[in-house]
């Protein structure tokens, strides 16, 4: 039986509330992921922000603008603005299969797993991809 800490990613990055938006959207185009967890100065995780949410509540609207433009839209707004506060979470022991499932169910693209409050990794949609193709090797 895997679980959440046989899969989850550990190196995160991660921003904290106070972040500007521009701050987020360029860690997540830099690295190409789709989700930032929000933590705290001692690691706690306090929220989650994901591309949608900035996509659709900080930039809607201003779709068409430049991308400069649009940053200069996001670098006025702090994370704690659009971010969900009471992500779902799960602990790096839990059965892989219940984290798989709560993500179908509720259409999450990631659950933070965490140990206590503190942020400890993340699992995506794309980790289940991933372990996929590993056994079908």
């Amino acid at each position: 039986m895997l679980t959440a800490a046989d899969v989850m990613t550990t190196d995160l990055k991660t921003v904290f509330e106070t972040d500007d938006l521009a701050v987020a959207w360029d860690l997540m185009e830099d690295g190409r992921f789709r989700h930032l967890p929000v933590v705290d100065e001692d690691g706690r995780l306090v929220g989650l922000l994901s591309h949608r949410d900035l996509a659709r509540h900080a930039l809607g609207g201003v779709e068409d603008l430049p991308m400069q433009e649009k940053h200069a839209v996001l670098a006025g707004q702090e994370v704690s603005s659009i971010m969900v506060r009471t992500p779902e979470t799960g602990e790096p022991s839990e059965d892989l299969t219940d984290i798989a499932e709560r993500l179908l169910e509720n259409k999450f693209g990631c659950v933070p797993i965490v140990e206590g409050d503190r942020l400890a990794g993340l699992i995506t949609e794309s980790d289940f991809v991933r372990i996929f193709l590993e056994q079908e090797s």
